[in-house]
């Protein structure tokens, strides 16, 4: 691809101007924020718009309270960012709370089956949220993948994108949570 001069800048050349402060850009309420479109399970995909305000204090106070988030929380959402769990729990419900937060890029298998449980680990993440397929999936490797690595700082597990079955429940609850963890099962639009 050719240098297109006045279009293409270089990043050291624009961070040497860079200020440390950044002034907010102020929206109104209905102001557009993303069009995200839907899954396309009932008829073709629609081009949904969602609008600041109403988007924004949504996805920040139900991120607060569904998962009771503190300040000194980690918090990790495997959604994909490509749809609107990721969009709300991945990007916008915890920035709007100023929350730490672990993005994922991958699948939960590899490099092996206890990657989650090594990420977990390593960040020492306290609300862990994920899809019951997910979690029937690793249930298919057993215990002992998740026991490889400490899940200590867990605190609240969650779950989204479809209901979640008994024996996969229990299996998160006992295993992954270490039967002290409470889980969060959440009803949203595609739930309905």
């Amino acid at each position: 691809i050719s240098w297109n001069q006045g279009v293409d800048l270089w990043w050291h050349e624009l961070m040497q101007e860079a200020e440390d402060e950044c002034e907010p850009e102020w929206c109104d309420a209905e102001d557009p924020l993303f069009i995200l479109y839907t899954s396309g399970s009932t008829g073709k995909p629609k081009g949904v718009v969602h609008t600041v305000g109403g988007y924004m204090l949504y996805v920040a106070t139900t991120f607060k309270y569904v998962f009771d988030f503190h300040a000194e929380d980690v918090f990790w959402c495997t959604a994909d960012i490509g749809w609107i769990t990721g969009h709300s729990y991945v990007t916008y419900g915890p920035l709007a709370n100023g929350a730490t937060s672990v993005l994922f890029e991958g699948i939960p298998t590899y490099p092996d089956v206890s990657r989650l449980w090594s990420i977990v680990d390593k960040y020492k993440v306290t609300k862990f949220y994920t899809a019951p397929t997910a979690i029937r999936l690793l249930m298919k490797f057993g215990d002992e993948p998740v026991n490889r690595h400490s899940r200590a700082s867990l605190q609240v597990l969650g779950t989204v994108g479809e209901p979640i079955n008994p024996e996969a429940w229990l299996w998160y609850h006992r295993v992954v949570g270490a039967q002290r963890c409470s889980i969060v099962d959440t009803f949203w639009q595609t739930e309905t």
